[in-house]
């Protein structure tokens, strides 16, 4: 028996407030971290992953108050990322309530952090991201940090080989080049990457409707696909999702009852 496809929902945070972009500019305010958390956690999210797209950037930790916040508000699994340079920031992160933590930039300049990490919380906790884009002239990726800004020589195939041998168990493997855009997730680029590795996959970028999920999750080989601007933009709920994925032969976990949104704002206080 195949194990079931998640759906995650993903919250770029800079500032304490969740943005959405296309191809990681033009951010535009989408709401409070800690209020879509929950929303999109009772509505059938698997999982909620935290990303502080300023952190690495701006050379500090993640915002631990905010993570705090949403954890308690979750009875699903949380990942967090942004920051992450030491096994110190990992404990700050892990401490205030994540279950995971998503490493990037850091594990970038030294790829010694992963064997760190995981031999510190076990793989189960550490998530390798990796932002992605075709090289110019189409001929294969190129891996790039600090938000999409920096440039690098290393492949996201051979890359991802090498980060789960070091330990990650999982890896976020985000498509610059559909991020934001709504065109379909890079099954291609999904699907090299799935084949290459023996950990979950979770694809990220260019989800705009269900047969791009359903896309992604089959003939990409993701184990999971996130999802942000087409939830923020309330173009389709989870719940929604979930019975289309159905329909179409994916496996996924149970839809839950539906929740109002005043239950929601009762769990916030």
């Amino acid at each position: 028996m195949s194990l079931r496809k998640r759906v995650i929902a993903c919250l770029d945070v800079t500032d304490g407030r969740v943005v959405k972009g296309t191809r990681f500019v033009d951010l535009t305010d989408a709401g409070d971290a800690v209020e879509l958390a929950a929303r999109y956690a009772a509505g059938g999210a698997d999982e909620i992953v935290i990303l502080d797209v300023g952190a690495s950037r701006d050379r500090r930790p993640a915002l631990l108050d905010l993570i705090s916040r949403a954890a308690a508000v979750l009875d699903v699994p949380l990942a967090v990322g942004g920051g992450v340079r030491s096994v110190d920031d990992a404990v700050a992160i892990l401490d205030a309530g994540s279950d995971k933590v998503s490493v990037n930039s850091g594990a970038l300049w030294d790829p010694s952090l992963v064997d760190r990490l995981a031999n510190r919380f076990g793989s189960q906790s550490v998530v390798i991201s990796i932002d992605a884009a075709r090289r110019v002239g189409g001929d294969g990726w190129t891996v790039r940090g600090v938000s999409g800004t920096r440039e690098t020589d290393r492949d996201p195939v051979a890359w991802a080989m090498e980060a789960t041998d070091r330990g990650a168990g999982e890896v976020l493997l985000t498509s610059i080049d559909r991020d934001g855009t709504r065109a379909g997730y890079d099954v291609l680029l999904t699907r090299a990457v799935s084949d290459a590795v023996s950990v979950p996959v979770v694809a990220s970028g260019g989800a705009g409707d269900v047969e791009d999920i359903v896309a992604v999750l089959t003939d990409g080989g993701a184990s999971a696909s996130l999802l942000a601007s087409m939830l923020h933009l309330g173009q389709v709920s989870i719940q929604e999702l979930k019975v289309a994925l159905s329909d179409r032969g994916v496996s996924v976990r149970p839809v839950p009852s539906p929740v109002s949104p005043k239950e929601v704002a009762a769990w916030l206080g």
